[in-house]
Parts: C-alpha cells; sequence; structure tokens
C-alpha cells in the first residue's frame, strides 16, 4: 500500500499573472477567464485534472481575479442547463490570494500549507493540454513519478526562436522522453541557451521544493523564478524532465488565444462548417 506521504492527491493550479500581453483587455477581464468555445480557459484546467481522477485543488489568484473564483461557485442559471460543462463533478476548490506579483516561485510557495510534506503537481492557469483520453498530462507526470519518486517536469524541444521565452533545462537524456535535470536558467539568449529542452508548464514536485523556493533570490525581471528554484534542487536530489505524449496550448498571448480558439472551433461539428479545413 502507498505511504500517504508518497502518494499525488493534490494539485495547485496558478493564476495570479496580470495578463500584461493582452492589455488593455485584461483591465477586467483574467486571462483565465478568455473564452475557448463555450468555456473559459481555467475550466479546461479544471477539468484535466478532474479527468485524471484528482480532487483536491488549489488555485492560487491574484488581484482582479474574483472572476475566476466566482465561476466555479454554483449559479442560478445551472438548472437551466442540463450541461454545465461537466462542473457538476467539480470538487470544492480551495483559493488563497498572491498578495503581490513576484513570480511562480513565489505563488507556489502559497501552497505550502494546503500540501504539508506530499508531493504535489502545478499547473498554470493559462495553459491547455490536448493529450490522448484517459492519459491526461497530470496522470502522466503521476506515473513517471511513481516509477521514479522524483520530481518530475514537463518538458518539449524548441525551436530556436522560442528558447529565449522559456525556462531550459541542462541535462542529459536517459530514454525515450525522459532528460536527468543537472540545472536550468530561465529564458536564456539562445547563443548561450544550454539546450533546445524547454519547461512546459507543468510540474509534479516533491516537498523538497520549498525549501530551495524560500532560499532564492530574486532572479530574471526580479521575480522569484521556480526555474531556479529547480535549478538548484537539481544539484541535490533527482530531477526528471519528461516529454509529455500530445501537446498543449499556452494562452500567453493574443495570437496564441485566437489561434487555440479557431483550432477547437474546427474540431467542434457547430463550428467548423464555417471554417476553412486547412
Amino acid at each position: 500500500m502507498q505511504d500517504k506521504h508518497d502518494k499525488v492527491e493534490k494539485v495547485v493550479v496558478l493564476a495570479a499573472g496580470f495578463g500584461t500581453r493582452f492589455y488593455p483587455l485584461t483591465k477586467a477581464q483574467p486571462k483565465e477567464m478568455l473564452p475557448i468555445l463555450d468555456k473559459p480557459v481555467i475550466h479546461y484546467v479544471v477539468e484535466e485534472i478532474v479527468n485524471s481522477g484528482l480532487d483536491k485543488i488549489l488555485l492560487i489568484v491574484g488581484k482582479g481575479k474574483e472572476s475566476v473564483i466566482n465561476y466555479f461557485d454554483s449559479h442560478e442559471m445551472d438548472d437551466k442547463n442540463e450541461d454545465h460543462g461537466g462542473m457538476d463533478k467539480f470538487p470544492e476548490i480551495f483559493y488563497v490570494r498572491q498578495k503581490k506579483q513576484l513570480g511562480l516561485a513565489n505563488a507556489i510557495n502559497y501552497a505550502h500549507k494546503f500540501v504539508g510534506t506530499e508531493p504535489f503537481v502545478v499547473l498554470l492557469g493559462d495553459m491547455i493540454y490536448d493529450t490522448p483520453k484517459g492519459n491526461q498530462v497530470v496522470k502522466q507526470l503521476i506515473d513517471v513519478y511513481n516509477k521514479q519518486k522524483c520530481t518530475v517536469i514537463a518538458v518539449e524541444k524548441l525551436p530556436r526562436d522560442r528558447i529565449k521565452d522559456y525556462g531550459i533545462i541542462d541535462g542529459d537524456k536517459i530514454a525515450e522522453n525522459l532528460w536527468r535535470v543537472k540545472g536550468a536558467v530561465e529564458k536564456p539568449d539562445p547563443a548561450n541557451a544550454p539546450s533546445d529542452i524547454g519547461i512546459g508548464g507543468a510540474y509534479l514536485f516533491t516537498s523538497e521544493i520549498f525549501d530551495y523556493i524560500k532560499a532564492l533570490k530574486p532572479g530574471r525581471n526580479n521575480e522569484y523564478q521556480i526555474t531556479d528554484a529547480i535549478s538548484d534542487m537539481a544539484k541535490d536530489h533527482k530531477v526528471l524532465g519528461y516529454r509529455i505524449e500530445g501537446g498543449y496550448h499556452h494562452i500567453g498571448d493574443k495570437e496564441s488565444w485566437i489561434k487555440t480558439f479557431i483550432e477547437f472551433a474546427k474540431k467542434d461539428k457547430r463550428f467548423k462548417g464555417w471554417l476553412p479545413v486547412s
């Protein structure tokens, strides 16, 4: 039987960013609430978690994100709609507000009391995964963790022009789709990058990560970067990078949001006739 402190049961979702690249749209509308067809982006993130079989969820939100919290409340319109988008199956969600925008590592640190000494998953609130049914990204990370018993981060091979936008690992490939991480750097110049393997925005951390977060000094953009904490942790503990089966849509700017909306519309029988197939 798996020990309580060895079992992955909790997921932390980060939804505290300003959404600067969507300005002025995000003056009043969090980017996590931007629609992709019938549902906001954050709905797809929680749906991913629920479909992975987990039901202990903490959302880290920031200033002006009240609509994210309100979205998961019950509403009088629910009774008038047979299809709630699966929300009737969603568990109770817990919330913590990040008091000041100080980076991903700072946001994750707010989850310490929620997860305690247990391993936990972290997802970004503006990223939708496109993985095979029954093999969600959360499940894939947990499968690797159950075999390796260490921190696992989703990674992907990047084209040169995207390296500057990602955390990049320094590591050795040890198996198909698996790297042993030796270090990591946040958004390097491609000429100086240690590799072309980028961190893909889904993480499964052991609780030791909090020790490295608390020891951090401000990094790029004067924020506490989770990439730096991962790099420090990799010096003392096994950290693996896993290239997931499938892909994802990072709704980080207007172009990616529009592309994702159109891709989803093309796959939906209600709308695909309106749009060119190619």
